[in-house]
């Protein structure tokens, strides 16, 4: 499990977004509260974000957009692609994060091991705090008629208050599919 961050999606109908916590751990001190971790690719229409290594995780988006340009925005086989040569490399098997991506239509997970997984629920998160976020976007989703902006600030909310290496200073990026 990669530690100080929690990254969450929330889709709902047309409408996807991501939210990150700004802390940034290393070992048990906090050497910044203010942190992105979330990026726009592909000309702003996939949203991404990650836990582990920040630089891996920004190598790791700029060989994710590669791969989306060069499988023409087909961002399912990118993803495949890339988990392909994460794994397969010996240099990049060494890499440690996880990246979180969404574009219009579907969310995915992209890890070192070759995982690409698309999550059954429209809900998902990674990092020490994604587990305590997921549930509660989860619940929320489920259970109310709240906007994807409102369930993701709230389940932030609560993973920053029971997770150690999460915080409250959350930056959003969000996606509405066009009619």
């Amino acid at each position: 499990m990669f530690h100080a961050t929690t990254i969450l999606a929330v889709r709902k109908k047309n409408h996807v977004i991501i939210a990150g916590d700004g802390q940034v751990s290393m070992n048990q001190t906090i050497v910044k509260a203010h942190a992105n971790k979330l990026r726009r690719l592909n000309d702003g229409k996939i949203v991404a974000g990650f836990a582990g290594s920040t630089a891996d995780a920004f190598l790791l988006f700029d060989m994710f957009e590669k791969k989306i340009k060069e499988h023409n925005g087909q961002f399912v086989r990118a993803a495949v692609e890339l988990a392909k040569d994460w794994r397969s490399d010996k240099i990049l098997r060494r890499l440690e994060a996880l990246l979180l991506v969404a574009n219009e239509e579907r969310t995915l997970v992209i890890s070192g091991s070759g995982d690409v997984l698309e999550p059954d629920a429209e809900v998902y998160a990674i990092g020490s705090g994604g587990s305590y976020a997921l549930a509660a976007a989860r619940a929320l989703r489920e259970n109310t008629d709240l906007d994807v902006k409102v369930i993701a600030e709230k389940a932030m909310q609560i993973a920053a208050d029971i997770c150690v290496y999460t915080n409250h200073n959350f930056v959003f990026e969000e996606l509405k599919k066009s009619k």
